[in-house]
């Protein structure tokens, strides 16, 4: 066997063992110096809040209205095992601290208020919307419709965008970074004095995209909710599984303790090393090869967070530039590892 081999079965050896003792293609090279591997915090100062998008957004917003993403606002709070976290840690209220706002809800300043305004909104995946809401709109003049813009403009316009906070799902490593700024939990104490879970433990990009939280109006023109082709979902999962590895590698980095934390980051990072393998193995990308290079080349184990950062930040950038160039009709080799739609979340 050779030296990936070799590694890898070295890891699924250990893997329940582990000592810890991480469209338009968007260009690559355009952003490249503008766009950080790091998932966008929000300045509450910068949210105009969902109702800004249902102008434009409507069929959206109806859609996000039937999601957890949406009831949480109402929700949370009233859960018993979420008072039970916040008691744990010593916050007073679920909605008025930084731990829980950060994933559960949108934060906006008004005057001199922050206030909660809204479960997981808009924003909360899209980025803060003040710096470039007129920008992802703008098709090349006041008469220049979606259906008329050059493509020239287009590629331009989202580039923009981008550069001034947007994640525009033009390039899907934006929106999946989001997703696992979250869905990894990555803050040691909620998790090891909190008691809230390490991470969701099942999440993958696909399944959880692609059944009640899909919205896929815009490519029909708002008119439907369209299924994503086979072409786009073999993209999404290999882009899901690179930015998963990248903020699991970034949690085992960040781990101080062998405790809970710690070890289900290091855990998690391990499963999906064997899921990036299992890609490798059925299709060949220069992306994937080099991001699993970096991933069998460092230990998940404590005291090694510089090396686990490095690795994480050559996947992540793996990711971002696989998103803008994959051809999803060359990666139909991997079909057999995607989740089939019964498996996709909420239905």
């Amino acid at each position: 066997m050779n030296w990936r081999t070799d590694n890898l079965w070295s890891l699924v050896g250990r893997y329940f063992l582990i000592a810890l003792g991480a469209s338009c293609a968007l260009s690559a090279k355009a952003v490249e110096h503008e766009v950080g591997l790091n998932p966008i915090i929000h300045d509450p100062s910068k949210i105009l809040g969902p109702d800004s998008c249902t102008k434009c957004h409507e069929k959206e917003m109806q859609s996000w209205h039937g999601t957890p993403h949406f009831s949480t606002f109402d929700s949370l709070h009233r859960k018993p095992e979420a008072r039970a976290i916040a008691d744990r840690l010593g916050l007073a209220s679920i909605k008025r601290n930084d731990t829980c706002v950060a994933c559960h809800y949108t934060e906006q300043q008004v005057g001199e208020r922050v206030r909660v305004v809204a479960g997981v909104s808009c924003e909360s995946c899209h980025g803060a919307a003040q710096d470039w809401i007129a920008l992802h709109n703008d098709y090349g003049g006041p008469n220049i419709t979606k259906e008329s813009e050059t493509p020239e403009h287009r590629q331009q316009r989202i580039e923009t965008s981008v550069q001034a906070g947007m994640n525009n799902p033009a390039n899907l490593y934006l929106i999946a970074r989001q997703c696992l700024a979250c869905h990894t939990t990555p803050d040691e104490a909620l998790v090891n004095v909190g008691g809230h879970a390490a991470g969701s433990k099942d999440f993958e990009l696909v399944s959880w995209s692609q059944g009640m939280v899909r919205h896929n109006f815009l490519r029909t023109g708002s008119a439907l909710n369209a299924e994503s082709t086979p072409e786009q979902l073999r993209v999404m999962y290999v882009v899901g599984i690179l930015a998963d590895l990248e903020a699991s590698l970034r949690a085992t980095a960040a781990a101080t303790s062998k405790s809970p934390f710690g070890i289900a980051a290091a855990q998690r990072a391990a499963g999906l090393k064997h899921k990036l393998y299992e890609i490798d193995q059925l299709v060949t990308d220069t992306y994937i090869n080099d991001a699993l290079d970096a991933a069998l080349g460092v230990p998940l184990k404590l005291n090694h967070s510089a090396e686990l950062n490095a690795a994480a930040d050559t996947i992540g950038k793996s990711a971002y530039d696989f998103a803008a160039e994959a051809d999803g009709s060359k990666l139909a080799a991997i079909d057999p590892l995607l989740p089939t739609p019964n498996h996709f979340k909420n239905q």
